[in-house]
């Protein structure tokens, strides 16, 4: 299965969150998934394609040429594709992908998962969104999404159905099978 990881070109304020995209890129590695990702080398970003390689997995990275420098390409990717815009990235993303997941991160990453979500919605794309809420980092975003629904804004159906939230990468698998 590749799936498509959106996270932070940045590491955070805390190692919890590079040791939780570690632990995702080992995991998929030894699990045959594929990682289609942003491309850098950088942040959370760079430390779950490096455990995907470190771990023999594929590498799939999508960065548009304005960034190649800024977020610093990943040179150990088994395949980069560069674009022009950020909506190829994402859409390139979008059509290589079997599954989607949210490690923490910026404006970026909520952009990309917002998109996500919104798209299975519309049901444009088919697949699971999981937002690995690591120590709580999503929970803003869950009563979000639980206060759409609750106003019918948003089909609880479709939010119970696709959008998952998951505290450990144990339940992220669980999730995926």
């Amino acid at each position: 299965m590749n799936i498509a990881v959106y996270c932070g070109s940045r590491d955070g304020k805390q190692e919890k969150y590079v040791e939780g995209a570690k632990a995702l890129g080992k995991w998929m590695a030894e699990n045959g998934h594929a990682l289609v990702y942003g491309g850098g080398k950088n942040g959370l970003m760079g430390a779950v394609a490096d455990a995907v390689l470190e771990n023999g997995g594929k590498v799939i990275g999508v960065i548009p040429h304005f960034l190649v420098d800024m977020e610093q390409m990943h040179p150990g990717a088994t395949e980069m594709i560069q674009v022009d815009t950020m909506s190829e990235r994402r859409n390139i993303m979008i059509e290589k992908a079997d599954a989607f997941i949210a490690l923490p991160g910026g404006v970026g990453t909520l952009e990309e998962i917002s998109e996500i979500i919104s798209h299975v919605h519309l049901d444009l794309i088919h697949g699971l969104c999981i937002l690995f809420n690591q120590d709580g980092f999503y929970d803003g975003m869950k009563v979000l999404l639980e206060t759409m629904a609750s106003e019918e804004f948003y089909p609880k159906k479709t939010l119970d159905s696709t959008v998952f939230f998951a505290n450990t990468v144990e339940e992220m698998e669980q999730y995926l099978k």
